[in-house]
């Protein structure tokens, strides 16, 4: 035969796709599981094992630093405001413990590495109070965003539900079986408040209360106003919806535009930075001459500080409020 084919050549080839199929197969069926669990909120995962709405209400309510009744649980109110808006299971009792846990181990760790208490010192407090705060109001800034994008989706929702003749708690329930965190959970405790008796415009300013998303005031005025005076909610909720994809278009847009030069002072602030410490790893006598000088270390303190201002200068230029 002019062309033959070795059996055991062609069952290793075949075993081969065979074990491709089978993983895509695998991984199609676990995928199709797991994206169809991430669009669940966290409400509706509660109840599936605990019909009671009103102890879901309470749950959601405790995890995110709240008493049974919705209000904060603790006497720091900036403090509980800034853990609740940013989304973390975290009581301020449990952030407290941690700060204190921080601190010990940092003050440990650089006084056996220093040996000096006052660096110890300073290093635990900035470790235990201004790394937990940047990182929650990163969390805050991060979950503003997310519900700022999904929420012209949700007020689209309400007003379809609106059209059809729903009331709007009906609308806004849907909006909680519909759409993923953070939004959905968010509109499910405002639908479950209101069933629970509380009106509807109390349970919406007690959703901004949890929220302080920007957009969220004009949705609540809208609601509230249409409450006591009436009026073509539905038309008003349409035009709030275009009002929100153009401001969040907007910013899209100044991101984009701001990119370049945000990026370029990333890239110019850090390369100092590399090139000092590139320098003192391959030659560690490279400053040494210089650096027990004091006059070294206040010109290098103020080329930091002088750095760090044209970086905030630039920052505020590319950050505002739309």
């Amino acid at each position: 035969m002019p062309f033959e084919i070795d059996q055991l050549h062609l069952f290793y080839f075949l075993a081969a796709i065979s074990a491709i199929l089978a993983a895509e197969a695998a991984y199609l069926f676990f995928y199709n599981k797991a994206s169809y669990r991430s669009q669940l909120n966290r409400r509706l995962r509660l109840m599936k094992h605990q019909p009671n709405r009103e102890q879901i209400l309470v749950q959601l309510r405790r995890e995110r630093s709240l008493t049974a009744a919705g209000t904060y649980s603790s006497a720091f109110t900036s403090l509980n405001r800034l853990v609740l808006q940013s989304g973390l299971k975290l009581s301020v009792g449990k952030l407290g413990v941690v700060c204190a846990f921080v601190f010990g181990l940092v003050f440990v760790a650089v006084w056996m590495v220093r040996d000096n208490l006052l660096h110890a010192t300073l290093a635990a407090i900035f470790c235990s109070t201004f790394l937990p705060l940047m990182v929650l109001r990163m969390k805050r800034n991060k979950r503003h965003k997310a519900f700022g994008a999904q929420f012209p989706d949700a007020i689209d929702i309400i007003v379809r539900s609106l059209k059809a003749g729903h009331p709007v708690p009906v609308a806004i329930s849907m909006v909680a079986r519909e759409m993923p965190d953070p939004i959905g959970s968010e509109f499910g405790m405002v639908s479950d408040e209101v069933t629970y008796g509380a009106d509807l415009e109390t349970a919406m300013r007690s959703l901004y209360f949890r929220v302080g998303q920007d957009d969220l005031p004009l949705f609540v005025t809208a609601v509230a106003i249409q409450g006591s005076t009436g009026g073509n909610l539905s038309e008003i909720l349409q035009n709030l919806s275009a009002i929100i994809r153009l401001r969040f278009k907007m910013r899209r847009k100044v991101k984009a535009l701001a990119a370049e030069g945000k990026y370029s002072a990333i890239i110019l602030s850090g390369l100092p930075i590399a090139m000092f410490s590139i320098l003192q790893g391959m030659t560690p006598d490279f400053y040494g001459k210089v650096w027990h000088i004091d006059l070294t270390k206040v010109v290098l303190a103020c080329a930091g500080a002088w750095m760090l201002t044209g970086n905030y200068i630039m920052w505020r230029l590319v950050n505002f409020r739309i």
